[in-house]
């Protein structure tokens, strides 16, 4: 069975659309008890997005199925002073709060961090905004594509004809939600009891994405070399990159000088180990485009499949290149087990959803309830708080829930 390492632990996800929500997924994924508190009626904007029209109309977008499985949704109007003093009751028994509102937000509604931790000291606050919540830029809005053009990340994406261009699914958020998710795990393993205090976690997207950008920021702070899009090459090797096959693209990544030299005997190509143009590892990076040109025309005799089951067999790492549906399909992907499934989900039907990328002593990390409809726990949650039923009735009634 699973162990739940942040079990113990209550995390309130006042987050919406993808870097905190998907932050929040990760924890609970990882046992915490996750609360994702919405606005009444609309909630989560993640719940009307998606490429289904009807489960948009139903409030469950496959946007929000996506990374929010495992939680209980609890409707309150932060605008209202009923509802702050109902949250401020929440936030006592809590162990985290996440928000991913602008810097300022949550001080003008009277929720910002100073004001919390006097209400619960031990409180570990995490704010992810797109710029961080100090700086020039930090009350600017946070866009996934906004951030990958600040960081860089277009103008390295693509080749010489398309850079800048966007790297394919929104990664800045999808960073920026890992980044907090560590960050809260950290502090949690680094409690030791009643010397705690409360804790404020900064996130800037824009930062979480340039950390993860090591290799092409060195290569320019040290070696002051400006980066450049080299579309589907591999800048530090060569012939590393895509290739193109009797019948499709191919990856291959002979970075070492035994697969390069591995590589050219299985294609024919004895020749090209001892070539002055390719001899060395820096020759074929200066002489790249040569060097795919003939590989590329011994390539042509056999399919993408065949050759990466050839290649990789003798050790040359290689790889198709695939659709995300073939990608799914993948019986190494099947095997792995990283698809969970609901049945019979209100609203929706069945539902898959991807879990984290790890296993811990075999075991894949997942959540035993599907993504919840709005409000779905709110009663629960509020009679847990000691409400009673005329209480939440009220509530209702003067919309705070």
């Amino acid at each position: 069975m699973f162990s739940r390492p942040l079990k113990k632990f209550r995390v309130i996800d006042l987050t919406n659309v993808l870097s905190g929500p998907f932050c929040g997924y990760l924890l609970a994924n990882m046992g915490a008890q996750v609360i994702k508190v919405e606005v009444p009626e609309s909630g989560d904007l993640a719940r009307q997005l998606g490429a289904s029209p009807e489960l948009n109309k139903n409030k469950m977008g496959a946007s929000f199925l996506a990374q929010n499985a495992g939680k209980k949704s609890l409707t309150i109007n932060l605008k209202t002073a009923a509802g702050k003093k109902l949250f401020e009751k929440l936030i006592r028994t809590a162990d985290v709060l996440i928000e991913n509102f602008r810097p300022g937000v949550m001080t003008r509604l009277g929720l910002g961090f100073d004001d919390l931790k006097l209400i619960n000291p031990k409180l570990i606050y995490c704010a992810i905004s797109g710029f961080g919540a100090t700086g020039p830029l930090r009350y600017l809005p946070a866009y996934d594509q906004i951030i990958q053009g600040l960081s860089g990340v277009m103008s390295i994406t693509g080749d010489s004809s398309s850079a800048p261009l966007r790297v394919g699914y929104p990664i800045a958020d999808t960073i920026g939600g890992m980044s907090a998710a560590f960050a809260i795990a950290a502090t949690l393993a680094g409690r030791n009891g009643e010397t705690d205090e409360a804790v404020f976690i900064d996130v800037s997207m824009l930062d979480s994405t340039m950390s993860t950008m090591g290799w092409v920021v060195s290569n320019y702070l040290i070696a002051g070399k400006d980066p450049i899009p080299m579309g589907n090459d591999n800048f530090t090797a060569s012939p590393s990159g895509t290739f193109q096959t009797g019948d499709g693209p191919l990856n291959i990544a002979a970075n070492k000088q035994e697969q390069f030299e591995k590589l050219c005997e299985l294609l024919g190509l004895p020749e090209l180990t001892t070539d002055p143009h390719f001899s060395q590892r820096q020759l074929r990076l200066q002489n790249r485009q040569e060097l795919k040109q003939l590989l590329e025309q011994a390539l042509k005799s056999k399919s993408a499949e065949a050759w990466e089951e050839e290649l990789s067999s003798a050790g040359v790492p290689a790889g198709r290149v695939l659709s995300v549906p073939e990608a799914l399909n993948h019986p190494h992907m099947r095997d792995r087990g990283m698809i969970g499934h609901f049945d019979n989900v209100p609203r929706v039907g069945n539902v898959d959803v991807f879990r984290p990328g790890f296993k811990l002593n075999g075991l894949s990390p997942q959540v035993d309830t599907p993504p919840p409809l709005l409000g779905q726990h709110t009663d629960e949650m509020l009679t847990d708080l000691g409400l009673t039923a005329e209480d939440i009735a009220a509530l209702r009634q003067e919309k705070v829930v």
